[in-house]
Parts: structure tokens; C-alpha cells; sequence
């Protein structure tokens, strides 16, 4: 069993053993205790530590005693309070607002272990017990409702979550520098109400006459009166995003006073990053919940190296941009290999090094010179619709770090699963970060994320253009076709994204026919707090243009959108129909080798046919329909779709003059037969 003195206290005991009296701060979480750097409550406690601060941890709190926060007392210098590593809302529904069965950061998978809206319940009960304690509120449930937002669960317009969770500050971001500033702050003696100076938080005012030069945002009010004007003030905060160009932020509340958003926290230097890294973590669970059968989430992270954060990607539908920002922050290569080495050393370790990236791979450096001096383009992205003139696309640093990483003793196999922009990719002439890869850093399957054909909604995502999508996919099969390797890229694809149609969604069902494609798994779009999609989801128009944007709020035509992705699966078959008689695409139901589905009846009065779709008692499709697509849904041992991919690639080889289906009883076998890392 793991030694749990080097873990942080988790209870009274713990924290007498080590000889302290009183804890200068009790974090607050959403989470189990994961002392791992992929954990943002273990990075913050850690570098809080390494700044001569005694930190204690109450892991998931009994919201419903008041009891449960006061373990340790009353802190020396307040509360720190996180919801987890996800908000608490996408942690407990699905986007159709159903519970998830599974909770990945909880004891065992278990549901139930912490509220809705977690931070604002946490830092509530605080204030029952402890009125006057300082409060800092942080982690992305914080980070990314820090001004009035909009709540897909409850839909509507919510206020900043400083207001709701009664907390003092928040230190929005990844907060290494805040959380350091506001702890000094405290230890100084400075009141929490005056600590309205340091970067990256956010606090609350009665009087504006100490804030210098401020951007002043439509107030609460009149955002709930007018959803262009919050378009309009999302759209702000959008461009203010950037520690060197941002400015101060202010929202009104009427006479609880006004919301105060600082410009961003620089981001780390190289070697800062290498500290934040570096410390003596755990790298796993505390042992306390080995009897419940640890915490699943580990299980992608533990043997996954972190080389970077933030992105320049820009996808509307994520959330980075207002987290960790657009300025690439990277890692020494001495820091990660250095980190793999000690990761051979684990016993549990097999040889496999899972994952080398972040946020996005293939990024190891900041876009261009110029955003280290002057921030980020305000109104333009570095990849979007192009690539920008100015881009430094370069993958020399990167592909240099994995050859370091292949030749560490022990080391079997390196993978490469976070994205892969493969845009960016393109954009780099030199291929041999692409020939690495294809060589010795996939698993058989590349993911990419494409999300969508139709280059209307791709430009709504913020993605580049199918055509682009295509350019790729054609060279990673010619360079893997020159290294004789059978090797696939797998597409992510979002449904019902705004923007898109059901002439849309058709577009891309006809689309993954013609590659012979089923996905085993379709992301609905998730409309989750502080992202551009978002707000086009709530307010209907593009907060960058303030053009009209079409959306597909109906649950009902949600539904249709995403079946038509997965259209050969017979619980699919009603929604696929009514989609292709509303979007005027009949010409798709009928036996010819474009349609997508055949007709479930046949008029016998004009057929001589049989009835060979008629369902059985059950319910179920009879033997002669589901043998028409049984080779897109044959399951291997791991339950994985073994034929879509086979099938895939065999439509692929047919159209560029390869033989159908060869190798394939080897490729069967090694889906089946190896182990995935």
C-alpha cells in the first residue's frame, strides 16, 4: 500500500503527525484526491507547499452536514475551493440532461459524491460555520463562470459565480501565479476585500473609483433583457482574454455592486513549468480509497506525459481559450524525460508511454514570435481560416523530444493520443514529424477531429475546411502505404453543432457512406459555460460577426442530427427516416447503393417481394436486415467495432486502385489479439 505520509493531510491525524497546529488553507473539492499533475487541486496544494504553506485537503464533502468542511478547523488564512476537474454539471448530465452512470474522479466510478453546482454548495456551507473567513474560489467549474454565463442545464442566464458562491475571490485560469500572489497577500495581512491587484482574479466592488481604465460590460439586467447585448459582451470578454493585450473587465449587478475581471496571469516560462512538474507528487490515488477500487480516472493519465498547455487552435466549441489561454506553454525535454524515467520505475508501468501532448500535440511552441511581446491577434486566429502568414509551423522540437523519449531503457513504445491539428501538421513542409508518427507512434489508429464535411458549419467550429481533412488523410495513407504499415485514421464527429442543418447533418451521412465508415461513438454538441459555440447556441447569432446563426435547440431534431451519423443502426431507423422526408432527401430511402436506409414496407400491391424488414415479435430487426450491415457492427473480444475500420479503408483502397481487403486476416488478428495502450 502506498505510503500516505507524503500525501497532504486528509485528516486531523495526518495533520498532528506532521506537527502542525493550524492549516494556512483547507482545499475544498469536487474530486477524489488525486495527487497527480493532471489534477489541478494537486498542482495548486503542491506549489502552494513549495511556498512554505501547510495545506490540508477534505475531499468531497458531505454537502448535507455542515460538519464536513470543519475537519480541520478554522484555516490560518482561508478556504480554497474547487469543483473538480470538470464542471460538476457535464461531470453529472449527458447533453441530453440525463445522469451519467459513472463519476471517473469518484471512488470506485460512483455517482453521488458531489452536488450540482459544486463550488457554489461548497463555498455556501463554508459560510454557515465560517462568516468571515477569506474564500478563493478556482479550478474550471470557477474559471469558466466567472462573469454571468449561460447554464444549458437550467437555461438561463446565471449570474458570475462570485456572486452566487458568496466566495471573496476567484483565481481563474491554471492559477500557479495567483494562487501564490493572493496566499502572499494574505500572509502579509492585507484583507482579502483589497486584494483587487494581482492578475488572473476576479473580485466584487461597491465602488469603481479605484479600478483603472476599465472596459464596462452591459450590466446583469440588461443582459437578461437582451440576448444580442450579451453576444455583444461575450464577444468582449472573447478578446480580452490575453495577458498583454486584456484589459479590466467590469459587470454590473445593481446594488450588490460589480464583478471585476484583472487581465490574465502571464503564462509560465519554460522553467516555472518545469517546477509545476517537478514536484514530489504521488502520481496517484490516496490509499484511502483502495477499498472502494481506487479512482478510475488515473487509469488515462498515470503513464501519459503532459508537454504542454494552452492552444492556438481556436475552436468554438472549447473552452481553452478562457482557461489556459492561447499562448503555447511547453516543457524542457530534461523535465519530461526525466518524468518518464521515473515512470519506469513503477511497477504497474509495462513499457508503454500512452500519450506525449495537451491540450493539442503537436504543439511545442507559441504560434509566432511576436505573442511572447505583444499577446495573441485580438481579431484573429493563428489557423482559422488559413493558417496565418506569421504561423512558425515547425515540429523539429517535438519529433526531437520522442526520439529522446523511444531510446529510454525500458521504454517499449511511445503513443501520441491527444489531437493532432492537422491543419497545422500541413502547414509545416517538412514531413517528418508525419513519417515519425505513422512509424512508431500510433496504435493502429489515429483519432483526428475533422468534427464535421460541411465547411458551412466547419466555419461556425472555427475548423479548417473539409478539403483540408481530405489533403491529410491522403497523405498519411500514402506514407503509410510506403512503410507497409495498415494503419487508419479514426475521425471524431460532432452532431447538431450551431450552424448546422439537417441538410447539413445529411451532407455528412452521405459522407461517411461513401467511406464505408460507421462511428462507434458521435459527440452531440455539449453547450458548456464560456465558449463561443455556446453563445450562439443561447443567443442565435456568431458573437464575432453578429450574424444570424441557425440552431438546433429541439431536442427531437438533436436527436435526428446525431442518428443520421450512425444511420445503419436499426434503433436509428425512425429518426433517420424522418430526418430524410424533412430534409427533402427521400431519394435516400430505397434499395440503390446510395440510399441510406431501405424502406421498412413494401406495397404489395405493386411487389411481388416479401416483407424481409417486418420486425419479429420482439422488436428486433429480422435476420435478413441485420445481415446487411453485419460486417459494420461484427465485435471482437474487447466488445471494439472491428469491422467499420476494415471496411472503411477497403472503400478507401477502391478508389485509389489498391485490392480490397488485403491483409485482412492479419489485420483482424491483430485487432483482436493485441492489446490497446
Amino acid at each position: 500500500m502506498t505510503n500516505t505520509h507524503n500525501f497532504l493531510p486528509v485528516n486531523k491525524k495526518d495533520m498532528i503527525e506532521r506537527g502542525w497546529e493550524q492549516p494556512d488553507f483547507v482545499f475544498i473539492t469536487g474530486d477524489a484526491y488525486v495527487d497527480h499533475p493532471s489534477f489541478g487541486p494537486a498542482i495548486i496544494s503542491r506549489v502552494l507547499e513549495a511556498h512554505g504553506y501547510k495545506i490540508c485537503m477534505i475531499p468531497q464533502p458531505d454537502w448535507k452536514d455542515d460538519k464536513s468542511i470543519d475537519v480541520f478547523g478554522r484555516p490560518r488564512l482561508g478556504f480554497l475551493v474547487s469543483g473538480g476537474n470538470m464542471d460538476s454539471m457535464v461531470n453529472h448530465y449527458t447533453v441530453s440532461k440525463k445522469h451519467r452512470s459513472m463519476d471517473s474522479y469518484s471512488p470506485g466510478g460512483k455517482m453521488g459524491l458531489r452536488p450540482d453546482y459544486a463550488t457554489v454548495v461548497y463555498c455556501n456551507l463554508i459560510r454557515r460555520t465560517y462568516k468571515d473567513v477569506p474564500i478563493i474560489i478556482g479550478g474550471i467549474e470557477a474559471s469558466l463562470r466567472r462573469l454571468a454565463h449561460y447554464d444549458y442545464w437550467s437555461n438561463k442566464l446565471k449570474h458570475s459565480i462570485l456572486i452566487d458562491s458568496q466566495a471573496d475571490l476567484i483565481s481563474y485560469g491554471m492559477g500557479e501565479h495567483s494562487m501564490v500572489e493572493i496566499a502572499d497577500a494574505l500572509d502579509s495581512g492585507i484583507d482579502v476585500r483589497d486584494i483587487t491587484f494581482i492578475r488572473g482574479t476576479v473580485y466584487k466592488t461597491k465602488d469603481l473609483s479605484g479600478v483603472e481604465a476599465p472596459v464596462i460590460l452591459p450590466d446583469y439586467a440588461a443582459l437578461q433583457e437582451d440576448r444580442l447585448k450579451y453576444a455583444e459582451s461575450f464577444y468582449t470578454q472573447y478578446i480580452n482574454t490575453d495577458p498583454y493585450s486584456g484589459k479590466v473587465l467590469v459587470e454590473g449587478y445593481g446594488n450588490r455592486g460589480y464583478v471585476v475581471q484583472n487581465p490574465a496571469a502571464y503564462p509560465l516560462t519554460q522553467m516555472e513549468m518545469d517546477d509545476v512538474y517537478g514536484y514530489d507528487y504521488m502520481n496517484t490515488y490516496h490509499p484511502m480509497y483502495e477499498k472502494d477500487g481506487g479512482i478510475p480516472a488515473i487509469a488515462e493519465v498515470k503513464f501519459s506525459l503532459a508537454s504542454n498547455r494552452g492552444c492556438f487552435g481556436g475552436c468554438s466549441f472549447c473552452a481553452l481559450t478562457f482557461h489556459q489561454g492561447r499562448i503555447v506553454q511547453t516543457r524542457s525535454h530534461e523535465s519530461i524525460i526525466e518524468e518518464a524515467k521515473h515512470m519506469t520505475k513503477d511497477p504497474e508501468f509495462k513499457g508503454y508511454i500512452h500519450d506525449v501532448g495537451g491540450p493539442t500535440a503537436n504543439f511545442r511552441h507559441p504560434s509566432c514570435e511576436k505573442q511572447m511581446k505583444y499577446g495573441v491577434c485580438q481579431n484573429k486566429q493563428c489557423l482559422f481560416p488559413k493558417p496565418c502568414q506569421n504561423l512558425n509551423a515547425s515540429h523539429k522540437d517535438y519529433v526531437e523530444l520522442l526520439r529522446k523519449l523511444r531510446q529510454i531503457p525500458g521504454v517499449k513504445k511511445v503513443f501520441v493520443r491527444s489531437g493532432i491539428r492537422f491543419d497545422y501538421l500541413l502547414a509545416d513542409h517538412d514531413d517528418t514529424f508525419l513519417r515519425e508518427l505513422c512509424q512508431y507512434h500510433v496504435s493502429g489508429q489515429l483519432r483526428v477531429a475533422p468534427e464535421h464535411i460541411s465547411d458551412n458549419v466547419l466555419k461556425y467550429m472555427g475548423k479548417p475546411s473539409n478539403q483540408v481533412y481530405e489533403t491529410f488523410i491522403k497523405k498519411y495513407e500514402k506514407i503509410n502505404e510506403q512503410y507497409g504499415l495498415k494503419q487508419y485514421a479514426v475521425p471524431y464527429l460532432m452532431s447538431s453543432h450551431p450552424g448546422s442543418t439537417l441538410k447539413d447533418a445529411v451532407a455528412l451521412a452521405e459522407y461517411i457512406r461513401d467511406i464505408g465508415y460507421m462511428p462507434e461513438q458521435v459527440q452531440d454538441f455539449y453547450p458548456t459555460p464560456s465558449t463561443i459555440s455556446t453563445c450562439m447556441y443561447y443567443t442565435g447569432v456568431d458573437p464575432r460577426t453578429m450574424e444570424p446563426v441557425y440552431v438546433a435547440r429541439d431536442p427531437h431534431e438533436k436527436a435526428m442530427q446525431r442518428a443520421l451519423i450512425q444511420y445503419r443502426r436499426p434503433e436509428n431507423y425512425d429518426l433517420v427516416k424522418e430526418a430524410l422526408i424533412k430534409a427533402g432527401r427521400t431519394d435516400l430511402i430505397g434499395f440503390e447503393k446510395h440510399c441510406l436506409i431501405t424502406p421498412r414496407k413494401m406495397d404489395r400491391n405493386t411487389s411481388g417481394h416479401k416483407d424481409v424488414h417486418k420486425k419479429n415479435p420482439s422488436g428486433q430487426a429480422t435476420r435478413n436486415q441485420n445481415n446487411k450491415n453485419s460486417n459494420h457492427r461484427k465485435q471482437d473480444k474487447s466488445g471494439k467495432n472491428s469491422g467499420s475500420y476494415k471496411s472503411w479503408q477497403d472503400n478507401r483502397n477502391s478508389r485509389t486502385g489498391k485490392p480490397a481487403g488485403q491483409n485482412d486476416k492479419k489485420y483482424q488478428k491483430q485487432k483482436t489479439g493485441k492489446k490497446k495502450h
